[in-house]
């Protein structure tokens, strides 16, 4: 039986990411109390969960109690010694980005009250929820995400990667606007020549032509990324071997627009070639969808 743990602070899309598994044929509940967990997967394994009974998801958030919440890590091990397959998914947002989300919806944030405000409110959920977040398997950050985003994400990095297979997402981004949280590895690509510099290039991107040839013209681009690769060849394996579900890999530079995003596109089609989930994805390039192959 495997079972999908779907937590988060409000607002980072929980809602999107449990109705995506509903569809991919998963057994869903929303807001399960945590002292729920062992007699629903017992009942589940006594009857050798029939259908979709094999595969459940559950959302748990900030409206348990928080005794159980603090003590969810003891649960975890306990239920990880019954052979269920467990993965944890943990999904969050910069504050501004929540804060906008519950004014555009005016939705009441759970923990929110006449003696808290909504800032207070997102602040302790994310205390209150920390014990699943440093548990994940996958952290997604949802900030600047769409719903739709987020649908293909989840439904790419979870349902297209089978069992004990390991899901690669490289991701450029730009130095200037922050490391993104959710990185496992971060490498920093700001020391390859720059062809923001040249003004015909600035309009261009790392995905276009010109900046390719450009980038491909000097030695150090070629060695940075035979360099990555070799690292990554490396130790990816070891990742996979001690039953890692997902690994991020950050590449950036300095707005993110022109080095990272080539150097992503070169490693992601590099990796393809040796694993069956690779995703590439593109942080200060909203026009450009996150992209798979699954």
């Amino acid at each position: 039986m495997k079972l999908i743990i779907v937590s988060g602070r409000s607002g980072s899309g929980k809602s999107t990411a449990l109705h995506v598994l509903e569809d991919l044929g998963f057994y869903c509940i929303d807001n399960l109390p945590i002292g729920l967990l062992f007699p629903l997967t017992r009942e589940a394994v006594a009857h050798e969960a029939p259908g979709r009974l094999k595969k459940m998801a559950v959302s748990i958030d900030a409206r348990n109690l928080s005794g159980e919440l603090a003590n969810f890590e003891d649960i975890y091990q306990r239920l990880g010694d019954t052979g269920i397959e467990i993965e944890i998914i943990f999904l969050d947002a910069d504050e501004q980005s929540l804060l906008q989300r519950f004014h555009a919806t005016r939705r009441k944030h759970p923990l929110s009250d006449d003696k808290t405000s909504l800032r207070e409110a997102i602040s302790n959920e994310k205390q209150l929820l920390e014990p699943l977040s440093k548990l994940a398997d996958l952290y997604i950050n949802t900030t600047g995400l769409s719903m739709y985003e987020l649908r293909d994400m989840v439904k790419q990095r979870v349902a297209g990667r089978k069992e004990q297979e390991i899901a690669l997402l490289f991701q450029s981004f730009g130095f200037k606007h922050g490391v993104p949280v959710d990185s496992d590895y971060v490498f920093d690509v700001r020391c390859l020549p720059n062809p923001y510099w040249d003004t015909s290039l600035r309009k261009h991107t790392g995905t276009d032509q010109p900046v390719i040839d450009f980038l491909e013209r000097e030695p150090l681009t070629g060695q940075m990324v035979d360099d990555l690769t070799g690292f990554l060849n490396t130790w990816l394996p070891s990742f996979a071997d001690s039953n890692r579900s997902y690994m991020t890999i950050s590449i950036g530079c300095t707005g993110g627009q022109h080095r990272s995003v080539y150097v992503c596109e070169q490693l992601g089609a590099y990796f393809r070639k040796q694993y069956r989930n690779v995703q590439v994805r593109h942080t200060e390039l909203p026009h450009l969808q996150a992209r798979g192959e699954i």
